[in-house]
């Protein structure tokens, strides 16, 4: 849930060449996207307090792409990519790269930027104030007594700049949002699929409109049932996980860059290399790599997994040669020019992650390191923690409600080091036996378009509303057989619950992966 910091003039590109419909309309007038005119875009005006349906309204931008086969169109697919934070209107414009070409004939794909995000009046801040941004790891009773002071000041000023939007950009508003584009779509019942964070959005929309779902696909799952401890601890757990088999596939594979050496003390190495303010980012020489950057490489180097390539940058940060690619410096950075975005307002409205004190903070992390003596905790909810304090709970954590009678699918693979595999168990179970989990026994962040076992059935569900049976589950081959075959994508966007984390949207190059090949 890293913030996404996207350049102000962001805002509007994709609806450059749209006509905004009239606001309070309902309605959506669409032209072709100026940025990907193969698509379309429009704007859809709702409400910013959906309990105040005749106030104020906020334009939320919305794409599509029309289904390539007219005569087998099912209707409008909605998707979401996660965050929070990612962009449902680059998604769309991805589309064709990532969902297969049956998805494609039978459905409009349409994606939007939810209220608070993108081009939908993003959540902003001054760029000064920002940038005073305290270390996120706090390590004294000093340290969050600053971090207390500052993300006062911090939501004050986004509040003030972003306006009365602010305080309603939780999930239950999104999910309100949704409904209303299912209606501005002419659809009498909704086709979803959301990856991560979009899952949420999901989950909430299961709870507000359970009799409104044709088909929902949830890939990837976020649970929200769990307080601050149970959320780092299961995090920490799943990210600790996902390096393991890191570890392991580099002791069997010659290919890994640590083949023969002992991966572990190489890792310790280089994070505490870190501490001591002595590791740089290859090509990066103006400042050296906190130990939070350093465990960012151990979740976006498994999310894909991209374990070759994780494998080469460790090696750089230990001494060697750099890979042939080198991606951005991960974690949060300073912004430049006027503006930065905060779309983890949005995760501090959907959960609260306070803390009452050092102590407990202390405590927490304590707690973390145990799971994780490897990685010490997973650095996406504690970078955003602290921005989380004192906030506000507009939709606080609760056990599902679910009453509808559309069966719900979930997916989710073993070995994920963002959405931790355990949380969509505990979502299939609080949402009753209408929830049917795909299990894929593999790695990595999102099932959809691993492999054709995980990819079909949500195919097959999504177009003729056929569910796998309950316990489905896909086997992969041995670490060396998947790692080999697997299109190593490394997360670029900076959200790392996205399809985080987002997804944050993982669109891999290249045609559509999946339903192709074994």
């Amino acid at each position: 849930m890293l913030a996404a910091l996207l350049p102000a003039s962001a805002a509007g590109a994709a609806t450059a060449g749209a006509t905004p419909a009239p606001a309070g309309t309902g309605g959506i007038a669409w032209a072709p996207c100026a940025e990907e005119p193969a698509a379309e875009c429009g704007t859809l005006a709702v409400p910013i307090d959906w309990s105040d349906p005749d106030g104020p309204t906020v334009d939320l931008a919305v794409a599509r792409r029309k289904a390539t086969d007219p005569a087998a169109r099912v209707g409008s697919l909605v998707i979401n990519p996660g965050g929070p934070g990612g962009s449902g209107v680059e998604a769309v414009y991805g589309a064709p790269g990532f969902f297969t070409e049956e998805i494609q004939r039978h459905f409009d794909i349409v994606g939007f930027d939810p209220r608070g995000v993108g081009r939908s009046h993003p959540v902003i801040c001054s760029a000064s104030v920002f940038n005073q941004m305290p270390y996120a790891v706090m390590s004294s009773r000093a340290d969050f007594a600053r971090w207390t002071a500052y993300v006062k000041r911090l939501h004050a000023d986004c509040r003030a700049r972003t306006g009365p939007l602010y305080d309603h950009v939780d999930s239950r508003n999104v999910a309100r949002d949704v409904d209303a584009l299912r209606a501005a779509l002419g659809e009498e019942k909704l086709t979803y699929y959301g990856i991560s964070y979009g899952t949420l959005i999901g989950q909430m929309y299961a709870e507000l409109f359970p009799h409104r779902i044709r088909a929902m696909a949830l890939d990837s799952n976020m649970d929200h049932s769990l307080g601050v401890k149970r959320f780092l601890d299961t995090e920490a757990a799943a990210v600790e996980d996902a390096f393991d088999q890191f570890v392991g596939w580099c002791d069997q594979e010659p290919d890994c860059a640590l083949h023969g050496q002992d991966v572990r003390a190489v890792w310790k190495r280089v994070l505490a290399k870190a501490r001591d303010g002595k590791l740089y980012w290859p090509g990066v020489t103006d400042r050296p790599m906190t130990e939070l950057q350093v465990l960012w490489n151990g979740v976006l180097g498994t999310e894909g997994p991209a374990w070759q390539l994780l494998s080469e940058i460790i090696r750089a940060l230990d001494g060697g040669p750099p890979p042939s690619w080198v991606p951005p410096l991960p974690g949060r950075q300073p912004v430049t020019g006027d503006v930065a975005h905060l779309p983890t307002v949005i995760l501090c409205q959907d959960y609260n992650l306070r803390v009452h004190s050092y102590g407990h903070y202390a405590a927490l992390l304590r707690s973390s390191a145990r799971l994780a003596p490897d990685m010490r905790f997973n650095p996406m909810p504690i970078e955003d923690l602290p921005i989380c304090l004192n906030h506000p709970t507009a939709n606080p954590q609760h056990r599902l409600r679910y009453t509808g009678s559309a069966p719900i699918l979930l997916g989710s693979s073993l070995h994920d080091p963002s959405t931790p595999y355990g949380w969509s168990v505990n979502v299939a179970r609080q949402l009753g036996p209408k929830a049917v989990l795909l299990t894929y026994e593999g790695w990595g962040h999102r099932i959809y378009g691993k492999d054709r076992c995980s990819t079909e059935p949500i195919d097959k569900y999504l177009i003729s509303l056929v569910v796998p049976p309950h316990g489905f589950r896909c086997p992969v081959g041995g670490l060396q057989a998947t790692a080999k075959r697997q299109r190593e994508t490394w997360p670029s966007d900076g959200l790392p619950w996205a399809g985080p984390a987002g997804t944050p949207f993982r669109l891999p190059p290249g045609p559509a992966p999946a339903g192709t090949s074994g």
